[in-house]
């Protein structure tokens, strides 16, 4: 099938070993590549049972048919494990200039297995893969390792050959389950600990380098595509949105909707939002929006402080989901303040989104005199502090919060307040409020999640009413099977309203020659979910397990909105029925 290199490499860290191999090419007509190739991969390699954190446990980087071509939205690669944080199934996506220097080593999925003696940089290339002593490298934060290394590797490669970088912080080299893995300075693949599994194979760096280029199946009529869809964008209401503000204007609209989780998920409505929303970031901060390769959204924000005790701090962020944690479930009111906390968790190593619950459940601990931990709502200063506990597994607090929000829950005896789905936090949309929510966190392989579907648009736009259970499955679906296809590719969720299922049908077609037709690809999205799910289910969990914790039927303070449980029960069987599968 074009489109794919057709090409594994196999990674024994142990012995220091890499061997390149294929695949057959029924699994790439079944799954494609990205997400269902390395869905596959995994459950096929990963012994059943297994600890995340054991050599066993594989981490397999991956890209999809549309890395490295013309296509906007394709610089992206994904990574897959077995979750320290959850047990369970792990995926976990990252953008920048990386993905096309992962592309052009010319395999469809990067496999590790195994364990290092001591801490190494591992360099891909088209030729396999080369090991190096990292032990110069240990405990330095992401920003230094990405420094050091790049001095180390800048002109080692021939002229034209794309080059890039992933790393881990101190935060994964000290075992929290919820690290990341870092490249481009800020750009991260944060969620579920496939930093903690990097970390656990001593694997501190990763150099991809190649000169490889995949071939498409209809090279023109993929440009033609491109060059469509740029020609739209100077005028697309989406297009100037993202660019105008990135996610950050999503502060305002959650508010408006009364589904910004705050202080620790009791409210839906934070009365400072206007301080820490995206007209405050940008009339307090210089800010300007940047892109990864091959994208005109450019949602992200590169951000210079340029008042305060944080006077000159430069990052890209904070996104929606820095802001919503920090400044809505932790209470913090200062815009300067939430750049710096992004700032702490990206050069340590650690997801924003589970960061900021756990520090927000630690306040709520502290506030019931079930922690003896001092932290205040509000208070930036104690939760930096928590931060660096956090990161560096220290005992006490740091320990108890570092093992993630379950183990949390049990030591402060507030399992019933904890709020997640399969171990895992959600993002910043309330299901109280936005039900469809509830089903798409409930349904997500890899726990509370907002990406595999992003749900929270169709409601949000008045697609289908929040409040409306009949339909919503059907709806959900359509949704989860084009979006699962997008991480087959892999594409970037920003442009979903670009790239309907006609035009994504196309674009399939032209990068692989295979039927473009809906209804083939909403097979091959089922064929996905349905493994990820296998995995899920060989891994301990149970149909009992895919639904809403305790904490969220319990309705919002301030406005009294609710979901119930018969609603939740409506909805699962509902989306069960319709994907024909056995839940008991």
């Amino acid at each position: 099938m074009k489109g794919f290199f057709n090409q594994i490499l196999y990674v024994d860290l142990s012995n220091q070993k890499a061997e390149i191999n294929t695949v057959d090419q029924t699994v790439y007509e079944k799954f494609l590549g990205g997400k269902g190739l390395a869905t596959w991969l995994l459950t096929e390699l990963n012994p059943p049972g297994i600890d995340p954190l054991s050599p066993e446990n594989r981490l397999i980087f991956a890209t999809g048919a549309v890395t490295g071509t013309a296509t906007w939205g394709s610089s992206r690669y994904g990574v897959f494990t077995k979750s320290p944080l959850t047990g369970l199934y792990a995926e976990s996506y990252s953008g920048g200039k990386v993905p096309e220097a992962i592309a052009a080593t010319g395999f469809d999925a990067i496999v590790i297995h195994g364990r290092s003696d001591g801490l190494t940089l591992m360099e891909i290339t088209p030729e396999g893969a080369f090991f190096h002593d990292a032990c110069h490298l240990a405990g330095k934060d992401t920003f230094e390792t990405e420094s050091v290394v790049k001095s180390e590797f800048s002109d080692k490669y021939p002229k034209g050959w794309k080059t890039g970088l992933s790393v881990i912080g101190p935060a994964a080299e000290a075992g929290v389950k919820f690290s990341i893995i870092k490249n481009d300075g800020w750009r991260c693949a944060g969620r579920a600990g496939t930093g903690t599994v990097m970390g656990a194979k001593k694997l501190k760096a990763i150099v991809f380098s190649g000169n490889k280029k995949r071939e498409v199946f209809d090279k023109k009529g993929l440009t033609r595509l491109a060059k469509a869809m740029a020609a739209e964008a100077k005028d697309n209401p989406v297009a100037q949105a993202y660019k105008s503000m990135g996610t950050s204007q999503m502060v305002k609209v959650m508010n408006n909707a009364g589904a910004f989780p705050t202080r620790y998920w009791t409210k839906g409505y934070a009365p400072h939002w206007e301080k820490i929303s995206a007209e405050a970031l940008h009339s307090q901060c210089d800010v300007t929006p940047h892109a990864c390769a091959k994208c005109y959204l450019s949602c992200g924000r590169m951000t210079k402080v340029t008042q305060g005790e944080h006077k000159g701090l430069v990052l890209e962020g904070p996104e929606y989901e820095t802001l919503y944690t920090f400044g809505g479930l932790c209470m913090v009111e200062e815009v300067e303040q939430i750049v710096r906390l992004n700032h702490v968790c990206d050069s340590l190593g650690i997801d924003t989104i589970t960061a900021g619950n756990l520090a927000a459940f630690a306040m709520m601990a502290h506030e019931q005199g079930k922690s003896d931990y001092a932290i205040q709502f509000g208070d930036a200063r104690a939760i930096e502090e928590l931060l660096v506990k956090i990161a560096t597994n220290a005992a006490g607090i740091g320990r108890t919060l570092a093992q993630g929000i379950r183990h949390a829950a049990k030591v402060f005896g507030m399992e019933d307040q904890a709020v997640h789905v399969k171990g895992m936090e959600p993002a910043g949309y309330d299901p109280r409020v936005l039900k469809g929510m509830g089903l798409a966190y409930a349904a997500s392989d890899r726990g509370a999640c907002h990406l595999r579907a992003t749900f929270y648009k169709p409601e949000l736009a008045g697609m289908i009413d929040p409040r409306q259970m009949e339909g919503k499955a059907k709806l959900f679906i359509d949704f989860e099977d084009r979006l699962t296809l997008f991480d087959t590719l892999i594409l970037c969720k920003f442009y979903r309203d670009l790239y309907p299922w006609e035009l994504l049908g196309e674009m399939i077609t032209a990068a692989t020659g295979m039927d473009g037709s809906k209804e083939n690809l909403s097979g091959i999205a089922l064929n996905v979910a349905a493994k990820a799910r296998e995995f899920n289910l060989r891994e301990g969990m149970t149909p009992s397990d895919e639904t809403l914790a305790p904490a969220f039927y319990t309705p919002l303070k301030d406005s009294g909105a609710a979901i119930t449980k018969n609603e939740m029960d409506f909805m699962l069987s509902d989306y069960q029925k319709i994907r024909n599968w056995n839940c008991e």
